[in-house]
């Protein structure tokens, strides 16, 4: 039976190096010590931020089962946590920035990839990892239903939307962002919440790394647009209700239906327009 509320914590930190392991393990500690259920990591959080430069590196990259991997899933079951992290994965000739969602047994829940990819300065991200090609799958946890939108996937709502209609009750939003862009970001996570009814969340990188000016604070909004709390600490915690989920989907626009026929429709008309270009 799952749990009225849960406690989910945004780390917000980078474990790669020396120590990666021995860091991870500390701040998920922490984390559940202060009560968190489940946490979350930024974008690929056990990666140096490689997209600084275009230069390709084999060793950025693993299948899943590798190093990053398993560090990852043997921290959540050392000290009893969920944990969304994440690495850039390898199938075959392609690379993903791929979230991880681990349960607190260490168990591998499912995976999303990135599916929005900037190519710009600081943000060279076409250059390390394609597009993904796996859709927007939802996760059970805890009586909870999970979804995730990696960075600049959250500025193209129509995913969180597919999220919310998927039944998604919590949006997280691992982020890798500039201190610069934070006022751009801040109205559409709080009109994706107001919109698909869900709590929505955003952890970021903690500060800048090779010259790319990174940095900004962690954020969780409800599904009313308030925003529960903003901060540039760490951990950041916030608490997700089914009552307050319900309550909010009971009233404007929360509502409203999802037109989802009208919208597929809609887009194959868009597509065939691009088509005849």
């Amino acid at each position: 039976m799952g749990m009225e509320s849960l406690t989910i914590a945004m780390i917000s930190d980078v474990f790669f190096g020396n120590g990666a392991n021995e860091r991870l393990v500390s701040r998920l500690h922490e984390a559940k010590n202060a009560g968190a259920d489940l946490v979350v990591l930024p974008e690929i959080a056990c990666n140096a931020w490689s997209p600084s430069t275009r230069t390709l590196q084999d060793k950025d990259a693993e299948e899943l089962g590798g190093q990053r991997c398993t560090m990852q899933s043997k921290a959540a079951k050392e000290v009893g946590v969920g944990l969304i992290g994440a690495a850039i994965l390898q199938e075959g000739t392609q690379r993903y920035n791929t979230c991880l969602f681990w349960d607190e047994n260490g168990l591998l829940l499912g995976t999303y990839q990135k599916h929005h990819i900037p190519e710009e300065e600081g943000f060279w991200e076409t250059s390390h990892y394609s597009q993904g090609a796996e859709g927007f799958p939802v996760f059970a946890f805890h009586g909870f239903t999970i979804g995730i939108q990696i960075c600049s996937d959250m500025n193209r709502p129509q995913g969180s939307h597919i999220l919310g209609a998927s039944g998604a009750d919590v949006i997280v939003g691992p982020r890798s962002t500039e201190c610069a862009t934070y006022d751009r970001w801040r109205p559409v996570w709080i009109a994706n919440a107001l919109t698909t009814g869900c709590f929505v969340c955003s952890v970021n990188r903690p500060s800048p790394e090779n010259g790319v000016l990174i940095g900004g604070p962690s954020i969780a909004i409800s599904p009313n647009g308030e925003v529960l709390v903003e901060s540039c600490d760490a951990i950041t915690l916030f608490r997700v209700r089914q009552s307050t989920i319900k309550q909010y989907r009971q009233e404007y626009p929360g509502y409203l239906p999802c037109r989802s026929d009208l919208y597929a429709s809609c887009w194959e008309a868009v597509k065939d327009k691009k088509h005849e270009q």
